[in-house]
């Protein structure tokens, strides 16, 4: 800003010249006035002090910098009534209906003022005092912005000589040809023609801004007669914030009077009447452009916690010095919509608090986070059961004292006894979902009427906004909920094997997809290991994945082949109706073979990282047609394995990337798969940094990394036995040998009691085959017995004169977990017991 207005403009304005030149300067065309500008610490001293200020000022940098802005800036704002100098039509003479810049100056004053003052100011000269009547007196406009942040910087504060903005000449009409209001840096007639050529040259001024931006502004300023300033593309305030900024300074001191009388309930002159009623006329059309101006500024986004932070800061210092938002329980947590008129036990929560105060003024007295409910007798109450504004114009001791009866052990009285406080709800549907308190510093005007109106109106928009946030909150919540109700919680540890997974939705607005991944414990310490992806997204996806995902682990429990798995999901698929289609890779991994059947319906291939050298492939499998196709044959291959290999399974989201040939995320994949890592997560972690730093990635990822880690041949041992009665006894002795062998003594009594259930069982519904007996040792003991018996025993009730129907109540009784499937030869019924601590 120092560097666009201290220079004259080069063409259509005179360079002007400041107080320094002890004349005042020659009326400017049009273009821009030239700026001093100054900032204030919050010590009150002089931190900036620019090229214009010393001009204006008659003070050099280097003695202004470090020194009391009082000494040097005008800060008194009356003007002596000279005969020599008359009032200016487009500015009124000081009337103390405003504040003075030592009211900003002395940080009495929160929000943005604005003034004109008188400065005497010597002229250049040789060293000494010059006489004071050759001292030069220089009108001086003024505006005054607080800022507010975390920096020692307290105050800005632009000057300009209103000396280049006199105009004395009049019409031909006899009215005045007065400036609009002034706006820092530039001055427009209100009787401009040009102002197409203006639009031109505001770009050639300020060169960020293009012309189409520029000529909105220029048709703003001639049409509604009061300045923009232009912090940046999107944000732009009134330099003077006053509600009821009048069209035409020239009549200010006049319309004042009017506002005076009619706030008095005094008649108004007649020659005032169109004063006020224009006045009245302008201050709504102020708050309807501040209406307007707040609605760009909130609900930007649908997030619930940035959408509560801006309504807060849009009326913070514009309209309000403190705004403390309040919700229900129910919004904060993302549930459903509250019901019911709210009460005194329902519990409010404080979200948010702007405040123009010094910085931590407010957040140990009322901190950010606390929920509380408010009683009966106060003006939150009475506006969240009505749910209408409730004004108090100044908050007087006695109430102020019923307020903070409520906060224990903190007096709040001091924050906010003798402000003016609006309460205004936050509505949607009719119900309250929160209240908005909105104090104002003493020093400033009360909220009127007018002003309850106008919170009423911006709590109205601010509702919806936060409802609409709310809601999708709400349903992103439920589709989390949903799309992890879906995903197996799949332990980290199997038989044989360590199991890593991760779930990564597609986009933020869709978290519920297709893509799944989980794993089954098969007889034998085999493990399935599967992953799949339904074609599509959203809710009808998740739905058609849980479906198949269900079917996946009711098929692989009956202990099929990878092949026929896919076969018969594939029918089950068409069944469903022909827009059901999926890829899915189905992988068995059998720990004490050290080996791999998979089948393929469609799905990328997976990655075998060698434990060995460290190298990693894609397994060359047959790929199938999706499920859902239907007709085409599904292929198994089988894949040796050694302990410490890992097997890398996931969906396309992954590797697929638009724009991209998915040959490359496939050998990305490859890559990063085979990098060490201190363990499975960070191994996750590091394939999905390596892929989804690429950008454009749209899709659901699932991923699955196992370890196959095996189970050493000292932890398998096997029996056969004969079908005969007497093995039963034979099978107790064995196991009760092995397992004093292995160190599992405590075992004993349990392990040769179900092994003797299911040993007798076997011996007798076998036909031909001799049982196969198995104790496999893990992270449980598993024991296993096959026969060539198809019929699958089923856990009975037995009457106290049956015979048979007690030996599968004892096993579901005394083991950890129990079973049986059904094998190509017969079946294996088995059971797992715990280990003793070490």
């Amino acid at each position: 800003m120092e560097n666009g207005t201290d220079r004259g403009t080069e063409r259509d304005t005179p360079p002007s010249r400041g107080a320094g030149d002890g004349v005042a300067a020659e009326p400017a065309a049009v273009g821009r006035v030239p700026l001093a500008v100054v900032v204030v610490d919050r010590d009150g001293l002089v931190s900036h002090w620019s090229r214009g200020a010393g001009r204006l000022f008659g003070v050099p940098k280097d003695e202004a910098l470090g020194h009391s802005a009082v000494d040097l800036l005008p800060v008194s704002g009356a003007l002596p009534d000279d005969d020599d100098v008359a009032p200016y039509g487009a500015f009124a003479p000081y009337d103390e209906l405003g504040p003075d810049l030592e009211s900003s100056l002395d940080g009495r004053l929160s929000y943005p003022a604005a003034g004109r003052a008188r400065l005497t100011v010597p002229p250049p000269g040789p060293a000494g005092p010059a006489p004071e009547q050759n001292h030069a007196r220089v009108d001086v406009l003024w505006w005054a912005y607080p800022l507010v942040g975390p920096g020692h910087e307290r105050l800005l504060v632009l000057a300009a000589d209103a000396g280049g903005l006199r105009q004395d000449e009049h019409g031909d009409d006899g009215t005045d040809m007065a400036f609009e209001r002034i706006a820092p840096g530039f001055a427009l007639h209100t009787d401009f023609p040009g102002a197409e050529q203006l639009a031109r040259r505001l770009p050639e001024i300020l060169p960020s801004m293009s012309v189409d931006e520029s000529a909105r502004i220029v048709a703003q300023v001639l049409e509604l007669g009061y300045p923009i300033l232009e912090f940046s593309q999107n944000d732009r305030v009134p330099v003077t914030p006053d509600w009821g900024v009048p069209r035409r300074a020239e009549r200010r001191a006049r319309r004042e009077r009017a506002a005076r009388a009619m706030a008095e309930g005094l008649p108004v002159p007649g020659e005032l009447a169109d004063e006020g009623e224009d006045l009245e006329y302008a201050a709504v059309r102020e708050h309807l452009e501040f209406l307007k101006d707040v609605s760009g500024h909130i609900g930007t986004s649908l997030d619930l916690s940035r959408t509560i932070v801006e309504v807060s800061r849009a009326v913070v210092p514009r309209f309000t010095d403190v705004a403390g938002t309040y919700l229900r329980e129910q919004v904060v947590a993302g549930e459903g919509f509250p019901d019911g008129v709210p009460d005194t036990t329902t519990m409010w929560h404080r979200v948010a608090l702007e405040h123009t105060d010094e910085p931590g003024r407010w957040d140990d007295v009322v901190p950010v986070g606390e929920a509380m409910p408010f009683p009966a007798h106060t003006p939150f109450f009475q506006c969240m059961t009505s749910g209408e504004p409730v004004l108090v114009p100044r908050i007087s001791e006695q109430m102020g004292h019923a307020i903070a009866a409520q906060f224990e052990k903190r007096d709040i009285r001091p924050l906010i006894t003798h402000r003016s406080m609006l309460v205004v709800p936050l509505k949607a549907r009719n119900v309250v979902l929160g209240f908005m308190i909105l104090l104002r510093h003493p020093e400033r005007p009360v909220f009127n009427d007018m002003d309850r109106v106008t919170g009423a109106e911006l709590a109205a928009r601010a509702g919806l906004v936060l409802d609409n946030a709310r809601m999708y909150t709400y349903q992103e919540s439920v589709a989390e909920t949903l799309q992890d109700s879906m995903l197996p919680h799949i332990p980290p540890r199997m038989a044989g094997c360590d199991i890593a997974t991760r779930y990564l939705p597609g986009t933020l607005l869709g978290r519920v997809g297709g893509d799944w991944f989980d794993s089954v414990k098969l007889p034998g310490a085999r493990t399935a290991l599967v992953v799949g992806d339904v074609m599509g997204h959203g809710l009808n996806s998740a739905a058609m994945m849980g479906q198949l995902r269900t079917a996946v682990q009711t098929m692989a429990a009956l202990d099929l082949p990878p092949a026929q798995l896919l076969r018969n999901l594939d029918d089950l698929a068409q069944r469903l109706g022909d827009t059901y289609l999926a890829t899915c890779l189905y992988a068995v991994y059998d720990p004490i073979a050290g080996e791999l059947d998979i089948a393929n319906a469609g799905h990328i291939p997976p990655v075998l990282v060698r434990a060995g050298d460290g190298r990693s492939d894609l397994l060359d499998l047959p790929t199938g047609a999706p499920i859902g196709v239907g007709g085409v044959p599904f292929e198994a291959v089988r894949v040796r394995v050694e302990p410490g290999d890992r097997l890398v399974m996931c969906t396309d989201g992954l590797v697929e990337v638009r724009g991209e040939d998915i040959e490359l995320g496939l050998a990305t994949l490859c890559e990063s798969a085979a990098h060490p890592a201190a363990s499975m997560d960070d191994a996750c972690d590091m394939i999905i940094r390596a892929l989804n730093t690429r950008g454009g990635r749209k899709d659901d990822v699932a991923l699955l990394m196992a370890r196959l880690n095996g189970v050493a041949p000292d932890d398998v041992a096997e029996w056969s036995l004969a079908l005969d009665p007497i093995e039963v006894g034979r099978a107790r002795a064995v196991v009760r040998e092995q397992l004093h062998d292995w160190g599992l003594a405590k075992l004993t009594h349990p392990a040769e009691l179900l092994v003797g259930e299911l040993v007798t069982n076997a011996v007798r519904h076998s036909h031909s085959r001799p049982v196969e007996l198995r104790l496999i040792r893990g992270d449980t003991l598993l024991c296993e017995v096959d026969d060539d018996d198809h019929e699958l025993p089923t856990l009975r009730t037995a009457g106290p004169w049956d015979e048979f129907g007690r030996g599968l109540r004892v096993v579901s009784t005394l083991a950890r977990a129990w079973g049986t499937s059904r094998t190509k030869t017969g079946k294996t019924v088995w059971f797992e017991l715990t280990l003793p601590r070490r």
